[in-house]
């Protein structure tokens, strides 16, 4: 489950986005436009010390392009080039936000996602004591087989000691891969679209 805080966070995620977007070799075009969030799914850090968001965003008419991001309470060591930015935030202080693709925490809740059937946190609020829970406003699930390898070309390659998964930057319905996927759907998006891939290691 994913607490969240109402709270006031200075610069925006989406400010940070907007400056670290257009440098990216990934980034599809749509400069010189606000970047508008499309929507948004969140991941449990079993140990609770990462905050674990990905974005689901547009620059103008450009493309939607998917940005993990982790929030962390202190520097991530040796992942300087992945550092999108800080921001304060006014119940938790100031916090690194990180690429996620460069983030082991990032890389092995999703691998959970898709290979474990973990899933999606759920998100909710405390209010006087009470759990206050937000409904997602889009939904992930998991398809296909978990078998080894990973054949074709496409996404962000990640690597790690349980699993190879693969990130799609702008996800689009040709993703020229296979194996089991995480799909996401939204209000715009009904028809389920490949957001990342994981191959087991054997």
């Amino acid at each position: 489950m994913a607490l969240l805080h109402r709270a006031e966070i200075r610069p925006t995620k989406l400010e940070l986005l907007a400056a670290w977007l257009p440098g990216q070799p990934w980034f599809g075009g749509g400069t010189g436009a606000e970047v508008e969030r499309v929507a948004a799914y969140r991941f449990d850090d079993p140990a609770g010390e990462v905050g674990i968001e990905t974005l689901l965003v547009r620059v103008g008419d450009g493309p939607v392009h998917q940005v993990p991001l982790t929030y962390r309470d202190a520097p991530l060591a040796g992942a300087d080039d992945r550092l999108v930015g800080t921001t304060h935030h006014s119940v938790l202080g100031e916090r690194w936000v990180y690429d996620g693709c460069g983030d082991p925490v990032y890389a092995a809740a999703l691998a959970d996602a898709i290979l474990a059937g973990t899933g999606q946190a759920e998100e909710f609020f405390e209010v006087d004591g009470r759990r206050e829970v937000r409904p997602p406003n889009m939904t992930v699930a998991v398809d296909g087989t978990a078998a080894a390898g990973g054949p074709g070309d496409g996404g962000e390659r990640i690597a790690t000691d349980t699993a190879d998964l693969a990130v799609l930057r702008r996800p689009a319905e040709d993703a020229a891969l296979t194996g089991r996927v995480l799909t996401g759907t939204w209000p715009d998006q009904l028809t389920p679209l490949p957001l990342a891939y994981a191959w087991p290691r054997r």
